[in-house]
């Protein structure tokens, strides 16, 4: 690691935590050259995989368009950006657990929805009248009316929580 004041090649680690909630390394380092102290962070450097778009172009993954685009369908939504954040990083998060180095917009799509359906259901409906094209007035019926036949998030959540004790008590009156 160089030195940011004298530009030496030599410099030593004093300290190191974890610090970004666990993702990333704080390290303080000393200069063996001029005894300059300064801080480095060391995260890792995950590769998205590229993106397949509908006319067959492959493009770089981009974070920024990716935000662009869901901060348009959450305007002036009450949605706070901390949501946001999340929602975009468990995109990101699903786009490497694929494994595959390249990716379909559509899947791409798929994903934004998922996230926008749990944050906001205007939101949800903004991106996929947009996404899906919808011809008229009553695609956009349609998907409402889908909307209001799915349990809420909140409902969806309290669900998913029963699931793993009504297994473990279904494995305790087996052994019994």
């Amino acid at each position: 690691m160089r030195c940011p004041f004298c530009d030496a090649e030599e410099t030593k680690v004093i300290d190191s935590r974890l610090a970004n909630e666990g993702d990333a390394v704080r390290r303080r380092r000393e200069c063996l050259t001029c005894a300059e102290r300064f801080t480095t962070y060391e995260i890792a450097e995950l590769v998205m995989p590229r993106i397949i778009k509908s006319n067959g172009n492959r493009v770089p993954f981009d974070e920024e368009k990716l935000s662009a685009g869901m901060m348009r369908a959450l305007e002036k939504r009450p949605v706070i950006t901390e949501q946001i954040d999340a929602s975009l990083n468990h995109i990101k998060q699903r786009l490497r657990a694929t494994g595959d180095r390249e990716v379909s917009s559509m899947l791409l799509g798929e994903y934004v929805m998922d996230e926008l359906r749990e944050l906001d259901h205007v939101a949800y409906v903004r991106f996929a009248s947009v996404y899906r094209s919808f011809e008229d007035v009553n695609a956009f019926r349609e998907e409402i009316e889908r909307l209001e036949r799915e349990p809420s998030a909140e409902v969806r959540r309290q669900q998913l929580s029963l699931l793993p004790s009504a297994g473990r008590n279904k494995n305790k009156k087996s052994r019994d």
